[in-house]
Formats: C-alpha cells, structure tokens, sequence
C-alpha cells in the first residue's frame, strides 16, 4: 500500500478540511472490515469515498463489481491511476456527492441488492445514514466507519444520553452492530478523534411497522428536536399540528407518561404512538426522512 502522504505529495494534492478529508493508512484495518463485512464474490458493493483506494482494491479484488464515489475530481483521478496499476477492472468510479447517487438505480443495474461500505466524514454522516436509510430497499447491509461519537449515538440504548433521533431511525429498520475501533493513528491527515466501524443489517420485515413511516419519523425528529422538555410539551410545541385532546388520549392510549421524555422512549414506543395518532387523525406527511439532523 503505497504511503497517502507520498501519494499525494507527488501528485500535488492536499487533502480538503472542507471535504472531511482523513485518508486510511494501516492496511489492517481494511482487512478487518473485509474479514468482519464477509463479502461475496457475487456482491455489488458501493463504496462512499473511495480515495485513494485503500479499501477500493481489496473489495474489488473479492466482490462482483465496485461502485466507487468519490466526489473529489482531483482524488478521483488519481484513484483511477492506482486502479489500473493494481490491475483491476470491475470498479466504475461515480464522480458525485453520495447524497446526489441514485441507489435505485444502481441496485437495478447491478440486479441485486446492494453492499455500501465506507468511511463517512463527521459533517455528513448522518446525512449520508438517511440517505441509505430513504434507500434501504435496495441495500442489504452496510458496513460504515464513524466518529466515535456518532458511533455511540447509533449503538446507544433508550435512557442514555447518547440516545437520539438517529438511534431511534437506525434502529428502527436495521439490525446495528459494532465492529471494531479504528484509531486517529491510521490516516492521513490524522484526525482528532477516532472512529469506530458499525455493521448494519437492513430488515426485510420490520418487528414493530409504523403505518405511516413518514409521520414517525417526523415525531422522532420533534421529540428529539426539544429533548430537554417533556414529551408531551416537546410535540405539542412542534409544527405537527397536534391539539391537546388527541395528543394526550393517544400518549395514555399508549401507556406513555407524558411527563417522560424522548430519550426515554423505545422504538416500539415511538412507533405505537405514531400509529395511534395516525389512525385516529389521519395524518399524512411525507413518506422520506428529512436530511436535516
């Protein structure tokens, strides 16, 4: 593995703050996320943020075919150059931002469900997490590298601190698991914290569906969004239009305390109040998560 330093010195390219740039240096920890993700040789695999294509050849040399994005046209590139002299030939480099790729799309012509895999810059990642979940139909597990903190977030339980909007989503849909730590040490340009990887397994049939999936996740974002108040004041404050009366019967409906408050909530909570408003309002919003976080 040729040193990302002397890579891109010799080509004269600096990696981007702006772009969330840390480049992987310590060959182990691709081969960690190769041994733990279990690839197939009959799999399609998406990977965000190819860069210089320390993760990019290993896939490729074990999946069916690569996707690699890499919105950077400079990276992009040189990334070409080192996979023609690595002497692969089923990777396509997709030159966008990951949260402008069809997932669809990709899935349809590749003609199965997809892999992601990849290491997500701190400014994005829970866009990108969105992304693949508004997307999840047609991906089948991901495999993805985190911030510590972000990682905790997704992994946390109900009553912790860590515990948010993104857990309840995650959670949710797919089965979540941690998959190894990965230290500030193995890139460049080292960054300030390290990361942990995050395995995450798209449910085919989810444990407790929301009817109206749109409508929860915007209860979810509205809890969470005041999370210092009381569940019922935090909803009521929000802009779903919730009156008193209705609010109040489904919360007792439901057996949640008012009083208690987001962070507090199960996911089969969430969803058995979001139910119970929609089937007795009617309620209808959009059918995708917001990216907002």
């Amino acid at each position: 593995m040729t040193s990302p330093s002397l890579l891109l010195k010799a080509w004269g390219i600096r990696p981007r703050k702006s772009m969330g740039q840390h480049f992987l240096t310590d060959p182990n920890v691709g081969a960690m996320i190769l041994r733990r993700g279990e690839f197939r040789p009959q799999d399609s695999i998406v990977e965000i943020g190819a860069g210089l294509g320390a993760l990019t050849v290993p896939l490729a040399l074990q999946a069916k075919q690569v996707f690699a994005v890499e919105p950077d046209r400079k990276i992009a590139l040189l990334l070409k150059n080192e996979l023609l002299a690595s002497g692969v030939s089923n990777v396509t480099i997709i030159e966008k931002d990951i949260l402008q790729c069809d997932m669809e799309a990709i899935a349809k012509a590749s003609d199965t469900r997809l892999k992601v895999v990849g290491n997500l810059p701190y400014h994005i990642s829970s866009q990108v997490l969105i992304h693949l979940i508004n997307f999840r139909k047609f991906i089948d597990r991901a495999v993805l590298m985190f911030q510590k903190e972000v990682a905790q977030r997704l992994l946390a339980k109900p009553g912790s601190k860590a515990y948010g909007r993104l857990s309840v989503l995650i959670q949710y849909c797919a089965s979540i698991y941690a998959m190894g730590h990965v230290g500030a040490s193995s890139f460049y340009p080292r960054p300030k914290v390290d990361s942990e990887v995050v395995g995450m397994s798209f449910l085919d049939s989810i444990p407790f569906p929301a009817a109206n999936e749109g409508f929860l996740f915007e209860i979810v974002r509205t809890a969470f969004g005041k999370r210092r108040k009381m569940l019922k004041n935090a909803l009521m404050s929000g802009d779903l239009g919730l009156g008193d009366p209705q609010l109040s019967g489904a919360l007792e409906r439901a057996h949640i305390d008012p009083r208690r408050r987001a962070e507090t909530l199960s996911v089969g909570e969430f969803v058995r109040l979001t139910n119970l408003l929609e089937a007795r309002d009617g309620v209808v919003v959009m059918s995708s998560i917001d990216q907002g976080d």
